[in-house]
């Protein structure tokens, strides 16, 4: 009897020492879970991106407006016929 609880200790061992310190062991599974839990936070934000693109694609493809915001606030452009006044803050510096 004592060569078969022997064995079946050592296979416990070893089973053991696998599941913590092997290959692949718990610690690494851990590890796994938050770099997955991470990549969907990630996945999840680009997503939200490229549909907040998509639709001012969508929008600067179908509206004219868009066109005209985009270009009157950076680029600076006017249309025929309007002024254009520039005020200078003397005061700053």
């Amino acid at each position: 009897m004592k060569p078969l609880n022997l064995l079946l200790l050592t296979l416990f061992a070893g089973t053991q020492y696998a599941l913590w310190f092997g290959d692949k062991n718990v610690f690494d599974l851990y590890r796994l879970k938050e770099a997955v839990s991470q990549t969907a936070q990630t996945i999840e934000t680009q997503s939200r991106e490229n549909r907040r693109f998509s639709a001012e694609v969508n929008a600067l493809k179908t509206e004219g407006e868009s066109v005209e915001t985009i270009a009157r606030s950076e680029l600076g452009l006017i249309r025929q016929g309007e002024d254009f006044y520039q005020v200078i803050d003397w005061t700053k510096e």
